[in-house]
Formats: C-alpha cells, structure tokens, sequence
C-alpha cells in the first residue's frame, strides 16, 4: 500500500495494528521526528497519521549520529530506526557513541517474523547480542498488545540516571497484526520523550560539607563536562561561577559557560601546549587546592592521560552516576543531578561566602586576561595566518568571526574536534559545540550537523571536518538536499589522515602509506550532490565564502586547501623532532 493510500489514522472504534500501535507510542512521548531508511515500512507508513516526520538517511550508522546529535541539541529522546541484519550492525557505532557519551537514543529495529525465528530466515542475527555491548536495555517484543508496555520502559531507559541508547526490536509480523488496541479508547497519558527524565539532587548534608569544603579553599577550580549540557545546568554553573569559581570546561562541556567571562579557562585537557588557548592557564588546574568536577568523566583526554589534575587536591564530584564519582580521583561524593545540586550548592556557598578565595578573585581575573593576551602574541609569532596552503588556525578565527551565540558549531572527530574546541569562543552559557568524543569515530560530523538543524531548524550549523571523515559521509549531502537541512561543511583538506600521521611521526618517526589520499575536489562532489560548493585556496576568500554560505538557503559545502603539516597544540606532541611544524 502506498503512503498516499494509506488511513491518516485507524478508524474510529476500530483495532489499531501494531504500526499504529507503535507510531501512537512515539507520538505520546512527544515524538516528533524518526531518522529512518525505508524499513520498517509499516512504521513509516503510518507515522504521518500521527505527526511524525521521518528523516531519511542514507547509511544507518550517520541515521544514528542524526538522532545522537538531535537528542543533544533538542533535549528530547532521539529515535532512529534499521532493518534487522546489515542495517542493523551499521546502528552499533552511533549507539555507542551514545553510550559513552551519555546520550538518550532509543532504536527501533525490525526483527523477522516471529514464526521464523531460528529458521535461517533473511537476514536473520542476534540482535541481543549485537546490541548489549552499546546500550543500556536492549528487548524484543513478543506480542502486539504489549508495544505501549515496551515503548515506555526503552523511553525510560534512555532517559534516566546516567542516559543512554535503548534498542527495541520489534518482528516484522507483530508490525501488520491487530494490537487488541482500540483506536479511540483512552489510552495511557506518560510523556517520556524529554531528559533527564528524573531529577534527583545530592544528600543536603553532603553539598554543605562541598561548600564549606570549596568555600575554605585558596585555589579552588570548577572542570564541567557535558553532564552540565545534558542536565540544561548551564544557566546554574554560571550562577556558581558568578560567586567568583574559576570555570574550565572538558570538550564536551565546552559551552557550559561563557568563554569570554573573566573567570573563564576555556577547554581544558590534553591540547595546552603552546598555540592552545588555556597553554597559560595550565597552573591555575595544577596548582588547584580543591577540584570541583561537574558532569565530568576524568577520562583520559580531558586530563591529559591524567597528568594535568592535582595529586594532592581535594574533589567534590558531581554526577548523576554514582558509579564514575571517585573513579579515577577520590572525591566528596555529590550523585545528583547536575541542575538540582549545583543551585544547592551555589545556595550554601551564597550563604557562606567564599573566604579562602575572594581576596584572590581580582588577581585571578588578571592572570586569565594575561593569559589570553599572551596566546594572542603566540599566535601572532608561531603562525603564518597568511601562508598558503592555508593554516588551520587562520580558518578557525574567519569561522570565529561570523559566529553567534545561536550559531551551533558541529566538529567532526580527530583534529576537527580539537580545532574547534580550541578556536572557537563560546559567547553565551549553554552554546552548543558538538563533538563526537565518546568513542571520537570518524564520520560523524555531517550527521551531526543534519541532527543539529532538525532540532534546531532556525539556528545556523557550521560544521567542520577533515576530508579523512567527511570521506566516510559524502552521500549524506543528498540527505541534506532532499530533507531541507541547509547547513555550512567547512572541509579541511590536507590529503591526509593528519592526526594518523603527527601520531605515528611522534611515536616512531614515520608514517604508514595509507596515511596519504589522492588529490579529491570536495566542492565539486557537493555540486554533483545539488548542493553549493566553494573550493578555498588562498586565506583572504574564506571570510567571504563563509557569510555567502550562512546567508544562503542550501547546504554549502567550503572546501579549504589546508596545510598538511600544521597539527593542534597537543601536549604529547610538543618537541618530537619528528614532526616539522
């Protein structure tokens, strides 16, 4: 049956099949969008009776990013959906994704019929199996009358404690069967789309012993992480900074604050060597006499393999998962949500003061003005902003230049994501930077984007990504065109897995040949694709091309000749002889 013959919606009084079963689920939970290929078909077919769009990707594992990066942005639960089998395995990287970064997806995947199951139908699999390791709850339904109990308990999953992804598999045959549900019969009224579902706040007598604990100290410091994006506790962590805590943030938290606070360290973690915007500020983290870490893993990237947090200071961490407070270092434990225990914890500091730091707040705010100037006369000394091939930094300050505090700013993985982090400023508290920094796989930049325009259609999207990542996405440019999604691709195209390169010249002083690509013109595949595209070749084009992309109505795609040899600041790379900056 085609889409234009289907019903809107059952007939009144009359038994709802699965698909609608499942659809009218979705819809209560405020479902809006699905990011789905063509199966399942029924799904699909009945969704727009329920105000359901569906966002047509075209590989699944980029589906997965989209509703990764919609969750983050939105607020709201992602859903995509896969065919079971091969489509199916192509969700496991972006659940993972999702997983590590602490994000709520829930995924739909059609199973075979149930009648064949353990026959060697098609494209049979263990889906359990495949899916235990990248989510948080993984079931299959077995009956038809249970679609609402399972949609509520993957939406519940995904939306609590520390969220995650949630997959339900559900048999093609369960899809086109009567659900036993009546169409118009009151049904249940739970809204289970939006996180953090539950909010929980720490024991009252440990977050007065945090402030007495913070407000004693003479050093103390603020980390946060994107616990604080994900609880909506930015607006908290700039009340808590407005109390005179210096604030840095992980890559994921990036935004959290605003940047151009005086009592702002920008991003924090392993690329403050010299070029890095906080390379001078790395003493007010080392030399930290307590340590308050917010919606902060402490993993290897964010502390520079654990090297850049004080040994001898005191933490107070706060995490809605028990289970990573204290893990990596010992720490007063505040389990709650971030929102709810920051606003106490600003509570009890307001009241007490800070007496330990406050004679110091003016010295502090100082040293950090100091220490942005100084990065200023670095850059100024250590870069070329006019060399062609074009540096990387002089394309980081053209896009910082045109963005606002609404402009979403995507990266894709490896050296995208510290460019990024790095370069750009946050202007306002709660600015979105996306950032693939779960697992950090290549490729998911372009969907990130896409996701990011869906939830937020009115903002502008610069993405930015290496020709290695935007490689592994091209035909998402299509999915672009076709669903209305304009955003603005800046590739960095230096023919050459740069962060496999600088990697392997500093460990063993060459580099395996798989390294290098041929020459690719990526402006031209986006015009193939019906999109613009620009080729940059020298630096004094880019700013033009850059406000022509943003005021355009259409995808652009900016294709920048990047200089091969230029890598971020990064600390473990700093005075390997190997490597020719």
């Amino acid at each position: 049956m085609t889409l234009a013959a289907r019903p809107a919606s059952p007939a009144p009084g009359g038994n709802m099949t699965g698909a609608d079963a499942l659809a009218a689920a979705l819809q209560r939970h405020g479902v809006r969008e699905v990011f789905g290929q063509s199966i399942p078909s029924a799904l699909f077919l009945a969704a727009p009776g329920y105000g359901i769009r569906q966002i047509g990707y075209r590989t699944e594992n980029a589906g997965a990013a989209m509703a990764d990066a919609f969750a983050r942005v939105s607020g709201r639960v992602g859903v995509v959906a896969a065919q079971n089998g091969p489509a199916a395995t192509l969700l496991v990287p972006g659940l993972a994704e999702a997983l590590k970064a602490s994000i709520p997806v829930v995924a739909i995947v059609q199973d075979v019929s149930r009648r064949f199951t353990d026959k060697n139908a098609f494209q049979e699999l263990d889906h359990l199996a495949l899916f235990s390791g990248v989510a948080k709850w993984v079931r299959r339904v077995g009956d038809p009358s249970r679609i609402d109990d399972y949609v509520d308990m993957a939406f519940t999953a995904a939306g609590t404690g520390r969220p995650g992804p949630a997959v339900l598999l559900v048999p093609l045959d369960i899809l086109d069967e009567p659900a036993g549900i009546d169409a118009v019969a009151p049904r249940r009224a739970a809204r289970l789309g939006t996180y953090p579902l539950d909010r929980t706040v720490a024991d009252p007598a440990r977050v007065a012993e945090a402030a007495a604990l913070i407000a004693g100290a003479r050093r103390p410091v603020v980390i946060a992480g994107g616990g604080v994006h994900s609880s909506g506790a930015s607006a908290e962590l700039a009340a808590l900074q407005a109390l005179g805590l210096p604030v840095g943030t992980t890559v994921m938290g990036k935004g959290a604050v605003d940047e151009t606070h005086p009592l702002s360290l920008g991003v924090v973690g392993y690329f403050m060597a010299p070029r890095g915007r906080a390379s001078h500020l790395r003493e007010v983290v080392t030399g930290a006499d307590v340590v308050l870490l917010v919606g902060n893993r402490a993993n290897q990237n964010g502390t520079d393999s654990w090297s850049l947090y004080p040994r001898d200071a005191r933490y107070v961490h706060v995490d809605v998962d028990g289970g990573e407070i204290g893990r990596n270092y010992e720490a007063l434990r505040l389990a709650g949500d971030a929102r709810l225990t920051l606003a106490a914890l600003t509570a009890a500091l307001g009241a007490a003061g800070l007496p330990g730091s406050r004679d110091g707040r003016e010295a502090l705010e100082g040293r950090i003005a100091e220490a942005r100037a100084r990065h200023d006369a670095d850059m100024g000394a250590l870069v070329d902003m006019a060399a062609v091939p074009i540096r990387p930094e002089r394309i980081m300050a053209e896009i910082d230049a045109v963005l606002t505090p609404e402009t979403i700013a995507v990266a894709d993985a490896s050296y995208a994501s510290i460019w990024i982090a790095n370069f750009l400023t946050a202007r306002r508290a709660g600015q979105r930077f996306l950032t693939p920094r779960g697992i950090a796989g290549l490729g998911w930049g372009l969907p990130f984007a896409l996701g990011a325009k869906v939830a937020r259609p009115d903002a502008p999207v610069i993405c930015v990504t290496g020709d290695g990542g935007f490689g592994h996405v091209w035909a998402e440019l299509e999915t672009a065109r076709r669903m209305k999604l304009p955003v603005v691709l800046v590739v960095l195209n230096n023919q050459i897995l740069g962060y496999q390169k600088h990697a392997e010249l500093s460990l063993f002083g060459n580099f395996t040949d798989v390294c290098h690509f041929e020459a690719v013109d990526h402006a031209a595949i986006a015009r193939a694709c019906g999109c613009a595209g620009v080729r940059i070749e020298r630096p004094d084009d880019l700013a033009g091309a850059l406000r022509d992309a943003l005021a355009a109505d259409g995808v652009t795609v900016v294709d920048v000749v990047t200089d091969q040899r230029a890598y971020p600041p990064i600390t473990s790379f700093e005075g390997k002889d190997a490597l020719a900056y």
